[in-house]
């Protein structure tokens, strides 16, 4: 193997046997119902070659965000955006800087492309330290908000302080800004060297299409088009991310469905012995009152997968549970009661 990518493991890949899955932050209402009716009825020419970049997506999204086509970069989900970020902007060797705890794909995708990459621990209220931050002069920068897995959003302030000290890219994933209040995607011609992400895996239900995007001002997103491999995005997932796009009374739908149950399911945690922490988004970080990987296997073999984060440093004996419908949340709070009166 290449010398950068020794030490890679594989990602996270659960055997499955029927279980619900509670892991994976997907929507909780199930496919997105405008792309599922385009797919019903699909007559494409398979032929023929997708759009070279999406041109057709990139209009829509533009339309929505009151932005430009040339605004937006469209692939293969946001993890490609990633790649193309890195292998635009980054030179073999250059630093790159991620907080901890947050996304573990991020050092993938550095190192993948020959980076160093470097860890900034969040302070104590999982809140970004601007100037540890800023002290390795990194060439990219990248935080997810609301982050992953904490759930919290970052100070506005602490990003505008970031994107105007630093001489770098930096890159604000937004995989969960349907769920926040706050988004830095119509700023993104106030600061030249920031990037936005967003994906259709979350909010939008479609995340077996794979279907991400970037924003960014228009002379960083030529750039990143001039590196993106061409056609990445095929034709059918860009078609049916068109229509979802479309249905905003869906995606609205899945906010204030997650508005409505993620106290209550923090409450459900809480009365059972967790230690949860504040989220803003689709899912709750929460401290276990017995053994994570003996509540974890527990839970999987009465049907309910959630993830597990209790051996990282900083998210000791933590667990991430997604948020449901309240069925779900009943379903999984119930089968946690039986897990911990079993130990």
């Amino acid at each position: 193997m290449r010398s950068s990518t020794r030490k890679f493991e594989k990602y996270y890949n659960p055997q499955l046997h029927g279980e619900i899955r509670m892991d994976t932050n997907t929507n909780v209402l199930g496919s997105n119902p405008a792309a599922s009716e385009f797919l019903k009825h699909l007559d494409i020419d398979l032929n023929g070659y997708p759009n070279t970049y999406s041109d057709g997506l990139r209009g829509a999204l533009a339309d929505l965000y009151g932005l430009e086509a040339d605004n937006f970069i469209v692939g293969s989900g946001s993890d490609e955006m990633l790649d193309v970020s890195f292998k635009t902007f980054t030179e073999w060797g250059d630093t790159c800087v991620s907080p901890t705890p947050s996304y573990t794909l991020y050092n993938y995708f550095v190192e993948m492309n020959g980076g160093k990459a470097v860890n900034v621990d969040l302070d104590e209220d999982f809140q970004l330290d601007v100037d540890a931050m800023l002290k390795p002069k990194a060439k990219i920068m990248i935080m997810p908000s609301p982050n992953n897995p904490t759930g919290n959003c970052f100070r506005t302030k602490d990003i505008e302080e970031i994107l105007s000290r630093s001489e770098g890219i930096v890159i604000v994933d937004e995989a969960y800004g349907e769920y926040a209040r706050d988004s830095m995607v119509k700023r993104v011609n106030e600061f030249d060297n920031l990037i936005v992400l967003r994906t259709f895996s979350k909010a939008y239900a479609m995340a077996a299409l794979r279907v991400g995007y970037a924003i960014a001002s228009k002379p960083v997103a030529d750039m990143m088009t001039a590196v993106k491999i061409p056609y990445s995005l095929n034709m059918i997932s860009e078609l049916a991310a068109i229509e979802a796009v479309k249905d905003q009374d869906f995606v609205k739908k899945s906010v204030e469905l997650v508005n409505r149950e993620r106290p209550y399911l923090d409450a459900g945690l809480r009365k059972l012995g967790f230690e949860t922490y504040p989220s803003d988004s689709n899912f709750i970080l929460a401290k276990s009152p017995i053994d994570h990987a003996k509540l974890v296997s527990g839970l999987k073999e009465k049907g309910i997968l959630i993830r597990d984060f209790g051996t990282k440093r900083r998210t000791e004996n933590c667990v991430r549970p997604t948020v449901g419908t309240r069925e779900l949340n009943d379903l999984l709070l119930g089968k946690i009661q039986e897990v911990i009166d079993g130990c």
